[in-house]
């Protein structure tokens, strides 16, 4: 697939290099090899969206939509109704519930248009559950992929580790490909600056670094939305390290704290918009109990961590942690699992307020009572999600 046009671009695209050993490997093989272009959908589906969420100081997550919009949707539409193919594989560490032969004993069924239609169709949901390799699992990037799609994919590496991959394309002459590094990062942004990137397409909106403890002002930036949540802020002058604790939008404000440990950092709730869920819509126990224990991650191969779902009548869920939870951000995906399986995922839109920020406001409040003083200027937003 080629989703993403460099002709603009500076230097080569990383992408020729994959057309070029993707070519040489099914020449080796035998079996024909195919290029199709995705840039219009690429840009209408991923790109606009991933500006969007920046401009909105917002951390999106481009990879996790691709799969949705283009290579589980566009390209598999493509394979199915152009190329006539019975299923897609894909080099995901990533396993279903269905054995390959139960893939391809699916007979093709053509898509129905309207919702109501499409509920006289019942067919037993096809569950995604995570790799034996633990540290290459990659459902966190599938946690928005169709039932439709999913039932007809297979993942071959699902069962097998990055290494024993490793072994079987030297045994059959592919060493060409296992001498190139992991591709890493978002797609489109290659080995640039992220910050570079960015100021390409947004204009700069400058404001202040502020710190969170005392509301004294540190430095200046180019704008809020080149900043995510646990970020470390380079501040001229600044030798000891600050991170990003929240922002205000209104005022170009970015509040920084000292330290990567800083209590502004923690978290232990958030809420997150309508959530795609892959086998259940949703969950029969979120469902009957309004509430759901299950594990969560918002950044891919992060520990999983413990939380409570409270269902709300509009799709999205709250999410509370066992334990406060260190760097969430709005914009990225809240992606939960029950054991084994990837259950689905939300985009995350509120934070609940940090611990630090809990007992400031108690602080503050006591002070208020006793003194008679009113807040300082440069004070974080009470509303993070904005």
């Amino acid at each position: 697939m080629r989703n993403w046009d460099a002709l603009d671009e500076r230097g080569a695209c990383a992408a020729d290099r994959d057309c070029e050993d993707a070519a040489r490997v099914c020449h080796l093989l035998d079996i024909p090899f195919r290029h199709v272009t995705f840039v219009k959908e690429y840009w209408h589906d991923v790109f606009t969206d991933f500006l969007n969420e920046y401009e909105k100081g917002r951390t999106p997550n481009p990879d996790i939509l691709c799969n949705k919009h283009v290579k589980f949707k566009a390209f598999f539409r493509y394979a199915v109704e152009h190329l006539g193919a019975d299923a897609m594989a894909t080099g995901h560490y990533a396993r279903t519930s269905l054995e390959d032969e139960e893939v391809f004993e699916q007979k093709h069924v053509p898509r129905r248009e309207g919702l109501f239609r499409d509920r006289f169709e019942v067919r037993n949901a096809v569950k995604l559950l995570q790799g034996a390799d633990a540290a290459k699992d990659q459902t966190f990037f599938l946690s928005q992929v169709s039932q439709e799609a999913l039932r007809r994919t297979i993942f071959p590496l699902g069962g097998l580790t990055k290494g024993f991959v490793k072994k079987i394309a030297a045994e059959n002459g592919l060493g060409h490909v296992l001498q190139r590094k992991e591709s890493m990062g978002i797609c489109f942004i290659g080995k640039r600056h992220l910050e570079s990137f960015l100021l390409q397409y947004l204009q700069p909106r400058p404001g202040n670094f502020v710190s969170i403890e005392d509301h004294k002002v540190l430095g200046t930036h180019q704008g809020c939305f080149l900043f995510t949540l646990g970020q470390g802020a380079k501040i001229g002058g600044l030798r000891d390290p600050w991170y990003v604790v929240d922002k205000d939008l209104s005022r170009g404000d970015v509040f920084v704290a000292p330290g990567p440990d800083h209590p502004a950092l923690y978290r232990d709730l958030l809420r997150t918009g309508r959530v795609h869920w892959i086998a259940e819509e949703p969950p029969a126990q979120l469902v009957h109990d309004k509430m759901m224990e299950c594990h969560v991650r918002w950044r891919h191969q992060m520990a999983l961590a413990p939380c409570v779902l409270t269902l709300n009548q509009d799709g999205s869920v709250w999410v509370t942690a066992v334990k406060p939870m260190k760097s969430l951000a709005t914009g990225q995906f809240a992606v939960f699992y029950k054991g084994d399986e990837c259950l689905g995922s939300g985009k995350i839109m509120r934070l609940g307020p940090s611990a630090y920020t809990l007992q400031l406001g108690k602080s503050l409040s006591a002070a208020t009572r006793e003194a008679g003083q009113g807040p300082k200027s440069h004070r974080p937003p009470t509303d993070p999600a904005n």
